[in-house]
Formats: C-alpha cells, sequence, structure tokens
C-alpha cells in the first residue's frame, strides 16, 4: 500500500477557482485533517481517503456511477467525530486505476478489500457501508454473502421504482453514454471542460458551490488540455441489465443484514411512492428516512440534513438489543 498522509488539506486546491459563495462549514469540513492513499484489489490500485480515529467504530463510504470519493469529502468530517471514516473510489473512476472489464464481483471484492486494508474490521464494532446510488447497488452485490463481516448498510437514493415508472422514467431520460472503446474527450480549457459537466439525473444543486466542487474534482489535466478522470471502460460492467433494475426494491428486501434507507423526498429515482413500493416488497424493518427539500444528489442538495439523518441511524444502530 502505497501512503500519503495529509494533516491538513490545502484549501486553495481542494476547492475550484470559480468556486463562489462557500460556507464556511465546507471550508471547515475541507481542512479537516485525512489521510490518503491506494490499496490492492485484484491487481488494481484503488485510491481513498481516510478520516477520524482508527481506534472508533468504522464506516466505509461509496459514490455513485462515474463519480468519486470526494462527494464524501465534505461529509465524512463531521461523521469523523465519533467514527474511523473511509471514502474510496471504485476503480475505473476518480483516482483509482482501471480494468478491463467491471463485474458484480470485481467490485464486491473492491468493498471488502478496501476495508479490509485500511482497518475498518479490526474493530470490535462492525463496520458500516453507506452507499449512494450505484454504490448502492455494488453494496448490495458485497452484501449478498459478506454481510456478516458488516455492521449494516446504509442505501443513499438508489433508484427504486415500480416497474410502470420505471419504464416512464427510461422513456423520457436518454441513457448515458455506453461505449467502451469511445476515449474521453479532451477540452482546450477547464472552464470549457467544466462547461460540459453534468449531473445525472440533471438537477439544480441547493449549495451551488459543491457543484463546482464536485466538476472540479471529476476533471483532470492532461496532455492538450482537460479531461474527464472516469475511465471509458467502466461501461464493460454488469450494471445495468434489466432484471436487476426492474426487481431493485425485492433485491434489497431480500438482502441479508441490518439496512436503512436515505433519499431525498424531491428525487426523480427514489421517493416516497418507492418508500411505499418497497415496503410491499417485504422491506418492512427497514428504517426509510427522506429528506425534505433534496434531489438525487442529496448531499449537494442538504448536506447537514443528509449528517443529520447518517448520524441518527447511526446512533440507533449502536444501542444494544436484547
Amino acid at each position: 500500500m502505497n501512503t500519503v498522509v495529509t494533516k491538513i488539506p490545502d484549501l486553495a486546491s481542494e476547492l475550484p477557482p470559480d468556486a463562489n459563495a462557500v460556507p464556511d462549514w465546507l471550508e471547515h469540513a475541507l481542512q479537516a485533517p485525512r489521510e490518503e492513499g491506494w490499496v490492492d484489489s485484484g491487481g488494481c490500485a484503488i485510491h481513498y481517503f481516510r478520516w477520524g480515529n482508527p481506534e472508533n467504530p468504522g464506516l466505509l463510504l461509496m459514490h455513485g456511477f462515474l463519480a468519486h470519493a470526494r462527494c464524501f469529502a465534505f461529509i465524512a468530517p463531521f461523521l469523523a467525530e465519533n467514527y474511523h471514516v473511509v471514502a474510496f473510489d471504485l476503480s475505473g473512476m476518480g483516482d483509482s486505476g482501471v480494468r478491463e472489464h467491471y463485474s458484480d464481483a470485481v467490485r464486491a471484492a473492491e468493498v471488502e478489500d478496501v476495508a479490509r486494508a485500511t482497518g475498518l474490521f479490526e474493530h470490535e464494532v462492525k463496520p458500516v457501508v453507506i452507499a449512494h446510488s450505484y454504490g448502492g447497488h455494488v453494496a448490495l452485490t458485497a452484501m449478498a454473502d459478506r454481510y456478516k463481516l458488516f455492521g449494516g448498510l446504509i442505501i443513499c437514493d438508489l433508484m427504486v421504482l415500480r416497474a410502470e415508472r420505471l419504464r416512464a422514467h427510461f422513456g423520457k431520460n436518454k441513457p448515458l453514454p455506453s461505449d467502451p472503446k469511445r476515449p474521453n474527450r479532451i477540452y482546450p480549457d477547464y472552464e470549457t471542460a467544466k462547461g460540459r459537466f453534468v449531473l445525472s439525473p440533471k438537477q439544480p444543486v441547493n449549495v451551488p458551490s459543491l457543484f463546482d466542487y464536485m466538476a472540479y474534482h471529476s476533471l483532470k489535466e492532461v496532455e492538450g488540455g482537460w479531461s474527464w478522470k472516469f475511465d471509458t471502460s467502466v461501461f464493460r460492467s454488469d450494471f445495468g441489465q434489466e432484471e436487476r433494475m426492474f426487481g431493485q426494491g425485492n433485491i434489497i428486501a431480500r438482502t441479508p443484514g441490518r439496512k436503512a434507507v436515505v433519499y431525498g423526498q424531491d428525487s426523480v429515482l427514489f421517493d416516497d411512492d418507492s418508500a411505499v413500493y418497497l415496503r410491499e416488497c417485504g422491506a418492512r424493518d427497514v428504517p426509510i428516512i427522506g429528506i425534505p427539500g433534496a434531489r438525487h444528489h442529496l448531499m449537494l442538495d442538504e448536506p447537514i440534513a443528509f449528517v443529520s439523518v447518517l448520524r441518527g441511524i447511526l446512533a440507533q444502530w449502536a444501542v444494544p438489543t436484547d
């Protein structure tokens, strides 16, 4: 493992030069002490950040498709007050290495490998996974046969819609480009590249500087200009199979281990009806908590409310049961 320790990140490199109206809490969170490093998973270098005291119970944070660990970089410090927190880039995304193919089995192995290499299994309390969107798909796959390693899974706005609503959604929304052979485009300058950055699904955000932050760290400077950090090989994936998408509610309900769901009440991928539907699928003992005013990218809309909900679930799970 090649590790670089950063006691206090440089705010000038954390925030993009065009970030406007940055709230004080965000500046404070981005300067929280953290460790940065890489671990090996099946011959691929997986990039991670770590916050907090390793003697505390562990949390493993997982981002969505084409995103990166920094979508939790301003959330993790608030959780690190009481937990040992690790967020990592899935392979082919962020600053992690690239593979030729990304099977569900490979993705699930990354979850265990990162948790093990960063010491999350060394605490007497099993670590909890907090996973957003596509990260929730990966985490559910990992939990299928690894749930005994973890203390629970908090799924954040993973797409769960009734079949008729799912068909309507895909009928109205253009799918992501999916040609793994097509290289990422190179833009002449950062401003042009940022102009092409969009959230998926498209939405405004309540904290504009967080949109700037996510765009900035989704790009990298390359020969000839700027390009995306993710590699198009990530489209060589098991994810997106129709059977999986239409069966997501049942998958959540039957996946073993302790679970909770957090969603943005204005999300187009999981909303109040999704919560009812998930109960109908059999997830009757799963806490399902909506955050008012938040959309799919709930950490960009209501970050403080998101932190508060996560803290509440974790505090409840920490209470011993008879």
